[in-house]
């Protein structure tokens, strides 16, 4: 997979080196390319922001910059094709590569979109500064890449560039190859591969008692049944304490036996539609 990021603070990506993304590089896994944007300005001050047409506050990203650092990246690139060449793209054909805007006013980010991500093979990314970048470079480089606008949450940061090191971190890790464990990712909060995204439960490690708090003793049991209903457990607990929206959108179809008697005793029931929710009168986290 090609990366690319354009920024005005290249020494914000930095963190692109280390651990596992930079391990991925230098595995040959990845070729990451970070570009100052300012080296596409053509003026003494590298000026890549004016004021807003129609007033209001902050400044805007020129379009002349980013339309030139664009323009030669596209031009060095080769049309994309699927990380597995045997295998139906789903458009008929080639793809080209992706331009990630980041902004809070796009879809937001999740490990569905990051697994659609890492299905590509060259990223663009476009991290903002000030106001934003001025619309006409999405509107012209969406006639000519496919362009996802995408939000890491609800909250505003100073820029992209934080956005980018998520985002990328979350594609990466995705990729054949980069997780020493291939099987890795398949438990993760979020995980394709099931009907109902649960968050993960808690883990442990050596050694069994630290401070006097043990592991728990069904871990330690060696019962891959008894501990895949306890981890299983414990996802539901977790997952109905800090998102209990996401137990609320799963199908009917999710739950097994055990995890309808589990979430009845955290107060939860089944609905008309089969959907669970909390027990009128139970106590929500």
């Amino acid at each position: 997979m090609r990366l690319d990021v354009i920024t005005i603070f290249p020494e914000y990506l930095a963190p692109l080196r280390l651990s596992l993304v930079g391990r991925a590089a230098d595995r040959g896994l990845l070729d990451i390319r970070v570009h100052d944007l300012r080296a596409w300005t053509h003026d003494r001050h590298h000026t890549v922001d004016d004021t807003p047409y129609g007033g209001g506050p902050g400044m805007v990203m020129k379009p002349e910059p980013w339309g030139e650092a664009l323009d030669e990246i596209l031009a060095d690139t080769p049309v994309d094709t699927p990380i597995d060449p045997d295998a139906d793209d789903g458009g008929g054909g080639a793809r080209g590569p992706v331009l990630v805007v980041p902004t809070p006013s796009g879809r937001p980010f999740s490990q569905e979109v990051a697994a659609e991500l890492a299905d590509r093979s060259h990223l663009i990314f476009t991290p903002a500064r000030y106001e934003g970048i001025d619309r006409r470079v999405v509107e012209e480089y969406a006639e000519r890449a496919e362009v996802r606008e995408l939000s890491i949450g609800d909250y505003v940061l100073a820029g992209g560039e934080a956005p980018v090191l998520v985002m990328v971190e979350a594609v990466v890790r995705l990729l054949p190859g980069v997780l020493g464990n291939a099987e890795s990712h398949r438990d993760d909060s979020f995980a394709a591969g099931s009907m109902a995204h649960l968050l993960e439960g808690p883990v442990y490690t050596k050694p069994p008692v630290w401070r006097g708090r043990e592991v728990p003793q069904v871990l330690l049991g060696g019962h891959h049944g008894h501990i895949a209903r306890w981890r299983r457990d414990h996802a539901l607990r977790r997952t109905a304490e800090h998102r209990p929206d996401l137990l609320r959108a799963a199908p009917p179809e999710s739950w097994d036996p055990g995890d309808r008697r589990f979430l009845a005793e955290l107060g939860w029931e089944s609905g008309p539609d089969g959907r669970f929710g909390p027990r009128p009168g139970a106590v929500e986290e």
